[in-house]
């Protein structure tokens, strides 16, 4: 089978790549960079030509210039749906977000439910599913983890009061989406994804904090106070180490799903422990922030 994937650069669609290519299928990774592009409609069109199947993986957590939550999510979506009709694609697989809902006051998580709602509508077979955390190597997870255990002595948890997470490793993930084209219990629903394990969120930071091997010192703070921070560090930094859309998600948890969904079949669900050896596995060679990773920086 010949899949194409959008968002084929980013964690989601490498892992999918390699899974399907590892199970003999052809997988055909898009990007902004070489014409898979959701803004542009003809050149979604061309590279969809003789695909079976899309996976529909690309999505923004913060909004820099053109690149908004409606024009990626929503609009792109759209144009994702179209060019594989055109194309005569037999099935849409789309990553939405765990806590995506409508008239929730996070543009990031309405955008995400607006792009739902577009492929359940959209005249052409699909498989939505609703993730939480996924975290393996090159996720943003681990990475900004690693790099701020590295970097500062002190970690502040989101808000006054625990939320709970529940990781979700990329090969359970790309697991998923491969069967997503061809086990037709999976046609046309939508399915919430977590992890095996529920954690509270200072208990899975601190568990990636042993691996790296740092103890900072922790503490709460206020959500108001990490909205401001995200809200600077998106300025000031190339790769924020928290983007808003981040601290609100972190601030409901991400155990809980919202919105229409079911749970998988229990053949299907997600296996790979949170655990030190897979954490390791996952952290990035990156070491701690720098110059270079401000807007600003000639370095």
């Amino acid at each position: 089978m010949k899949v194409a994937i959008t968002g084929g650069n980013g964690f989601v669609g490498v892992e999918a790549a390699k899974y399907l290519r590892q199970h003999g299928h052809e997988a055909v990774q898009l990007s902004r960079r070489n014409g898979g592009d959701v803004g542009d409609l003809g050149a979604l069109r061309e590279a969809f030509r003789g695909c079976d199947a899309v996976i529909h993986a690309a999505g923004i957590n913060r909004e820099i210039g053109d690149q908004t939550y409606h024009k990626v999510h929503i609009e792109g979506t759209r144009n994702v749906v179209e060019a594989a009709k055109a194309a005569g694609v037999r099935h849409l697989t789309l990553v939405s977000f765990l806590r995506a809902r409508p008239r929730c006051g996070s543009d990031y998580q309405e955008s995400k439910f607006a792009a739902e709602q577009i492929v359940r509508n959209g005249g052409i077979d699909y498989t939505i599913y609703k993730p939480g955390v996924i975290y393996g190597h090159g996720d943003h997870m681990l990475d900004h983890l690693k790099r701020a255990f590295l970097t500062f002595p002190v970690f502040a948890f989101v808000g006054l009061r625990d939320q709970d997470v529940a990781p979700l490793h990329g090969r359970d993930m790309a697991k998923l989406l491969a069967a997503g084209l061809t086990d037709p219990r999976l046609n046309n629903r939508t399915f919430n994804v977590t992890g095996p394990e529920v954690l509270s969120l200072p208990e899975a930071v601190m568990r990636v904090a042993k691996v790296v091997g740092r103890k900072p010192i922790t503490f709460r703070m206020p959500i108001w106070f990490h909205r401001l921070f995200a809200f600077g560090a998106e300025l000031v930094m190339r790769v924020p180490v928290v983007a808003a859309a981040q601290v609100r998600i972190l601030s409901e948890g991400v155990v809980e799903p919202a919105g229409p969904c079911e749970s998988l079949p229990e053949d299907l669900l997600p296996r790979v422990p949170f655990s030190e050896e897979n954490i390791r596995e996952g952290l990035p060679e990156a070491g701690r922030y720098a110059l270079r990773d401000l807007r600003c920086a000639c370095l």
